[in-house]
Formats: structure tokens, sequence, C-alpha cells
């Protein structure tokens, strides 16, 4: 079922102007972290002032990540390491961009309860929440994941996936299903869903305060700011299984895009949500 017309080039607007903010965030990502435009430092931030703020580290923990951080890049080739520095500053040159980009995304929750698209409701309450929670809870609120390499890989992770997503969904307006586009956005969600998710799931614990896991937190003098971390333990745990949901999920609906074993190839079949 066609959306009215007034509907559909609304949607399209937005999924257009979605793919373009998506691809203006991917492109400055990549920009930053690979030093395309020559315009940034090779060294970037030591990956020991990073890993100095992991929790649940003994006293000793600076000494520690100082340590393993020259283990680290010492077995990095030497091509790598400035781009690993560059991505713990990744923050500096796409936060604003990326906050401002993905919170436009609350509308996708309107689209489904006013019936414009075939989404699952509470599918996309649980996308849209949780990547809103990222971008306006975690990284904005807490700067210790300002120099992060993690923030890059979640950002790149998303980019790459919004773009096609949005994409796809625009030509799917027009009525048209471009093979790439169908094949891309029903298989990059094999690599870039393990590597968006986890990335999410560890910035939320690199704002964990040590001790790291567990109940020696205090709720005083600030009770808000100390359920809020228990809050946070309880999401890191629970982002794990939420991925092996998400991700069977999208497995299933590729299988109906295009045919399991046994079954043939079904190119082009659409899947009830898109």
């Amino acid at each position: 079922m066609r959306p009215p017309p007034l509907v559909k080039y609304y949607l399209l607007f937005y999924n257009v102007l979605s793919a373009l903010g998506w691809s203006y965030v991917l492109l400055s990502t990549l920009v930053h972290v690979f030093d395309l435009d020559g315009a940034h430092s090779a060294h970037g931030i030591p990956l020991h002032a990073w890993l100095a703020r992991i929790p649940f580290l003994p006293a000793a923990r600076k000494i520690f990540a100082t340590s393993a951080a020259a283990r680290l890049e010492a077995s990095l080739p030497p091509w790598a390491v400035p781009i690993l520095r560059r991505a713990g500053t990744a923050y500096a040159r796409v936060g604003k961009q990326t906050a401002f980009v993905q919170s436009w995304a609350a509308l996708e929750v309107l689209h489904v309860l006013f019936g414009w698209v075939r989404s699952p409701l509470v599918t996309t309450l649980i996308q849209v929440a949780s990547r809103l929670y990222l971008v306006w809870s975690i990284t904005y609120q807490f700067p210790q994941t300002h120099n992060n390499p993690l923030y890059a890989s979640m950002v790149l992770s998303w980019s790459l996936t919004e773009v096609v997503r949005y994409s796809f969904y625009a030509f799917n307006l027009l009525g048209r299903e471009p093979a790439l586009l169908l094949f891309l956005r029903y298989t990059l969600f094999y690599v870039l869903y393990p590597t968006g998710a986890s990335s999410e799931a560890l910035l939320i614990y690199a704002t964990i305060p040590p001790p790291g896991l567990g109940f020696g937190h205090s709720l005083s003098p600030d009770l808000l700011a100390g359920l809020h971390t228990y809050a946070r333990q309880a999401l890191f745990l629970i982002w794990w299984p939420g991925l092996y949901v998400m991700y069977t999920h999208m497995i299933k609906q590729r299988r109906k895009v295009f045919g399991g074993p046994g079954k043939g190839k079904t190119l082009g079949a659409k899947p009830k949500s898109l």
C-alpha cells in the first residue's frame, strides 16, 4: 500500500535529506580518521590517554594503561598508529553534526504511529531511543567519550548503515529497487551491527566510574547521577543480548528478501517491515 501523494513526497524529502546528512557525517569522519585532507596531526591522542579512563582497573590503572597502550601500538603497523590516534579525536570533528542528524530520526516514530511506514513500532522505538541516548546522554554528557576511538567506529558503522538505508527507502518510494542497494541493505549489517553495537556498549561502559560494574557506587550527594550510573551498568549488560535480537531479526529479514536455503532466490521480494 502506497502512501498518499503528499505523504509520499514528504517521506521522499525526509529520506533524501537523511541520506545526505549521513553522507556528510560519513565523509567527514573518513577524512578526519584517515587524514585524507592532510590537515591533521599524525600523532593525535596517545592511546594510553583513553585506556587510563577505563573503569574496574586497579589503582595503578594509568601505569597499566600506558604500558598496555605501548604494547598495542607496538603491535600495529606504523601506518595504523596515527589512524587509531586520530580516531580518538573524531568527536571534535563530527560530534555535533552526528547528534544533529541523528536527532531527526525521532520523526520516524511519528511516521510509524501515523501509519505512513510499515515498520514495527516497538522496533523503531528501541532503535531511535538507543541512538538518541548514545548521542545525548552518553557522548554529550561524558567528556571521557570524546577522545575514545570507539566513538569513530560507532559513527562509521551508523553512517554507513544509514546512507544505504535511507537511499534504499528513497528509491523504494520512487518505485525503484536498485539491486546493489538491496544487496547492501540486507548484507552490510553482518559487519556493521556488531561493530556499531559493541562500540556503543563499550562507550557506555567507559562512562561508569570506578570500581566499574557492581554495587559499590554511592547514590549521594547526587541521587540522579548515582541512579544513572546503575542504569548504565544495566544497559551495558543488556546491550549484548539486544544485539543478538536485532542481528537475528535482520537475518530473518534477509531470508524474506533473498529466500532461504533450498527455497530459491526471491530478489526484490519485500519483507513486512523495511
